[in-house]
C-alpha cells in the first residue's frame, strides 16, 4: 500500500524576511494562490488518498499544516520534537506509518518543491512503487535530469551501464530487463544502479557532472517500503533504532512523554549521510517533470510572471523606469523608482532593499540584522 510522506519542519531561512521561523516557506504562496505544502498534496492526491498522506513537522508548525491541509487525518500529522535531520525524521515516520499500516510503502518528499508536469510527476512515482513491490528491500529515488551546472544541489552519479547493475542478490535484480524499460508500462522510464550520492560541487565540478552524463540533481524524494527504512536504522543508525523502537512500544498514555524525552538523544543525520551512502540496493530513475527545489528568492524569479522590463511583482507593486527587480509587497503599496537589479520585500515586520546579488547571503543578512534589532 502506498503512502505519501511529507517532510514539513524546515525554517526555509533562505526566504527570510518573507519567511519566519513562526512561518517558514513551505506555508507561504511563493509562486500563486496556493502554499507550497498545498502544492505537494494537491499533486499527490491523483496516486495517494488523503488518508494515506503524512506530515512529518515541528510542534509549532501542527496548526498551520491543520489549516492549510484542511482534510488530513490528525493523526497523520508527525510531530517531531527538535528536529533531528532527514533520517531520524524519516525513521519516526516509518514507526509511525507501520502502526497504521503495516505493509506500507512510502513516497518521502519535501514539502516545498516544485513539480511543473504534475502527470508526468505521478508516472515516475508509480514506475517506482512497482518496482519497489517486486523488489521488496530496494529503494528508488528520483534523480533530476540537470539543464545547467547547478552548485547549489547535491547530485546522485548512477551506473550508465545497465549490465553493470549487482546481480549479488537475486531479489534485487536479476538481470538488466528487471531495471530497464518496459514497453506499454514505463513510458520511457529507465531505473539505473547509484553509485554514490555527492554533496553539491563548486562551479568546475558541476560542469564536470553535466559533461559526464550520469549525474542527476538529487531532489531528496525517495520511494522504499517503511520495513526497509526500519532496518537499515537499524543496521547503519543503531542508536536511533534503539530510542524509536523503545518509543513505539510504549502505552498510549505514555507515548507523548516518551517521545518527548528520548526522541533529541537520536543521531542527527541526514539520510543521505546516514543510510544512502551505506546501503546496497539504491536506484534511480531520471526524471523530467520540471523539478525545481525553490530555495531561494532566484528560483522564484524563475517562475514568477515579469512586466516588460524583467520585474517581478507582488501585490500592490510599481516599478517606474526600474528593471530586472523583486518586489514583494503585503500590506502596503511599494513604488520602485530609478533602480535595476534589487529586491525589496514586506514582511509582517520589515520592509527589507537589498541588491540581487546578495540574495545568496541572505542568512547571514537575516543573523546581522536580528542581532542589530537585539
Amino acid at each position: 500500500m502506498l503512502c505519501a510522506l511529507i517532510m514539513a519542519g524546515g525554517k526555509g531561512e533562505r526566504f527570510w524576511p518573507l519567511s519566519t521561523d513562526e512561518k517558514p516557506k513551505q506555508f507561504l504562496k511563493l509562486l500563486g494562490e496556493e502554499t507550497m505544502i498545498q502544492m505537494t498534496v494537491k499533486r499527490l492526491l491523483p496516486l495517494v488518498p488523503i488518508e494515506r498522506i503524512f506530515v512529518v513537522t515541528a510542534e509549532r508548525y501542527v496548526d498551520l499544516v491543520k489549516e492549510q491541509v484542511k482534510d488530513i487525518p490528525v493523526e497523520n500529522i508527525i510531530v517531531e520534537p527538535v528536529g533531528r535531520n532527514t533520517a531520524p525524521c524519516i525513521a519516526l515516520s516509518a514507526f509511525h506509518i507501520s502502526r497504521k499500516y503495516s505493509d506500507a510503502s512510502i513516497v518521502v518528499l519535501p514539502s516545498d518543491h516544485l513539480v511543473v508536469k504534475s502527470d508526468r510527476f505521478i508516472e515516475t512515482i508509480k514506475y517506482g512503487y512497482k518496482f519497489i513491490q517486486e523488489h521488496e528491500e530496494g529503494i528508488v529515488t528520483l534523480g533530476m535530469k540537470p539543464d545547467r551546472s547547478e552548485t547549489g544541489y547535491g547530485y546522485i552519479q548512477f551506473t550508465m551501464n545497465n549490465k553493470q547493475l549487482t546481480t549479488s542478490n537475486s531479489d534485487i535484480c536479476e538481470s538488466e530487463a528487471a531495471v530497464t524499460r518496459e514497453e506499454g508500462h514505463s513510458k520511457d522510464f529507465n531505473l539505473y544502479k547509484v553509485e554514490r550520492f555527492v554533496e553539491k560541487p563548486d562551479e568546475d565540478t558541476a560542469k564536470q557532472y553535466i559533461q559526464k552524463g550520469n549525474f542527476l540533481w538529487n531532489g531528496g524524494m525517495f520511494i522504499w517500503n517503511c520495513s526497509t527504512v526500519i532496518k537499515l536504522t537499524k543496521a547503519y543508525l543503531n542508536n536511533t533504532y534503539g530510542i524509536l523502537k523503545d518509543i513505539f512500544e510504549s502505552s498510549d498514555k505514555d507515548f507523548t512523554n516518551k517521545l518527548n524525552e528520548n526522541y533529541p538523544h537520536v543521531d542527527n543525520i541526514s539520510v543521505d549521510y546516514g543510510i544512502m551512502e551505506k546501503a546496497k540496493n539504491i536506484y534511480v530513475i531520471p526524471s523530467d517533470f520540471g523539478w525545481d527545489d525553490i530555495g531561494t528568492w532566484y528560483a522564484v524569479e524563475r517562475y514568477r510572471d515579469k512586466d516588460d522590463n524583467n520585474n517581478v511583482c507582488v501585490g500592490d507593486t510599481k516599478n517606474l523606469s526600474a528593471s530586472n527587480n523583486i518586489v514583494v509587497a503585503k500590506d502596503k503599496p511599494i513604488v520602485v523608482v530609478g533602480l535595476d537589479d534589487v529586491f525589496v520585500v514586506e514582511s509582517d515586520d520589515i520592509i527589507f532593499v537589498g541588491k540581487k546579488k546578495d540574495i545568496d547571503r541572505i542568512k547571514e543578512i537575516k543573523r546581522n540584522v536580528n542581532k542589530q534589532i537585539n
